[in-house]
């Protein structure tokens, strides 16, 4: 077996803007593991806010030994970026030398189409309301938020969205006293979900604040590590297989967050079909989707994930698993 990793990088549709800055290009990892005449792949987006870069997860991926397991995987490289892309590459493997789709290697029912949100990026109040207005016919809308006029951001998308659900993702942007003033307005707003308000780290506060709407963890949770750190402050733990370092960890984490009694985010980094293609499985039945990356991209990769009025369906072996 031999292991590699190259950079690619994929044109968005606009530019995309979160509390911590803006970008106009989806900058990914793809990891390639060749056995024989089989090939597996899986793509990662290294993220800053974990101390990761293009760089660094490249020299993870090209720092393995050539032989090496997804069992073995788990314990070579932390949870991360670099641990997704080649755990998700040797799933990719396996299913293609066993001629089996990735859901029966992982004894899970063939995965249905599931209904993903359509994020929003962050920008004037007015913008967003134009954005909401146009894109109102989608099932669900995750929304942006973190900065100075996020009540005028609320109030503008709901006027331009009226009957659509929303969740908010404020990117860690709140203060604990942002977060109580705002929280009234997001129930009177309809809003379904808040995720990670306040900064992981400093969110010790959720557990002595009320919580009038659920409350998601996704920089607090990366991996099962993660939950006893959660208990009290969060109701909802947003599973990304860039934070889980990879399908294996990702299936092992919904199962043991369902057993304590949390709901179910599945997200994604901004990134190809190729990086939303394994986490349709750790979807099935959560509560909350979030795996629209491909449809903030002007450009894909070929055959691309399918999305259509019945949601987002699994990937065509051609593509992954």
């Amino acid at each position: 077996m031999t292991i590699s990793a190259k950079t690619e990088s994929f044109l968005l549709r606009e530019t995309f803007t979160i509390s911590r800055g803006s970008r106009d290009r989806a900058e990914v990892v793809t990891a390639e593991v060749q056995q024989q005449s089989q090939r597996g792949w899986g793509e990662c987006v290294p993220y800053a806010r974990y101390g990761e870069s293009i760089d660094s997860v490249i020299d993870q991926i090209g720092d393995l030994p050539d032989e090496i397991s997804r069992t073995k995987l788990q314990n070579a490289l932390p949870p991360g970026a670099a641990r997704n892309a080649v755990d998700c590459a040797l799933w990719d493997l396996e299913a293609k030398s066993a001629g089996r789709r990735f859901w029966d290697l992982a004894s899970e029912p063939a995965p249905r189409p599931v209904q993903t949100a359509f994020t929003l990026s962050l920008a004037a109040p007015d913008e967003m309301r134009s954005a909401a207005a146009k894109n109102a016919g989608r099932p669900l809308l995750k929304i942006k938020l973190g900065g100075e006029a996020d009540m005028a951001r609320l109030e503008e998308v709901r006027e331009g969205a009226p009957d659509t659900p929303i969740i908010v993702d404020a990117n860690e942007g709140w203060t604990a006293e942002v977060y109580s003033e705002l929280a009234p307005h997001l129930v009177r707003l309809g809003v379904l979900l808040v995720e990670q308000p306040l900064p992981a780290g400093q969110d010790d506060l959720l557990a002595e604040m009320e919580r009038p709407l659920p409350v998601c963890a996704d920089e607090s949770c990366h991996d099962r590590a993660s939950l006893p750190g959660l208990s009290g402050k969060y109701d909802v733990v947003n599973i990304k297989l860039d934070k889980t370092g990879g399908l294996t960890e990702a299936l092992a984490l919904r199962d043991a967050a369902r057993a304590e009694g949390y709901k179910i985010m599945v997200g994604c980094m901004v990134g190809t079909s190729l990086a939303m293609a394994p986490a349709v499985l750790v979807a099935q039945d959560a509560e909350f989707v979030d795996l629209d990356g491909p449809l903030l991209l002007s450009e894909d990769r070929s055959p691309a994930l399918t999305y259509d009025e019945s949601g987002l369906h699994p990937p065509d072996a051609r593509l992954w698993g």
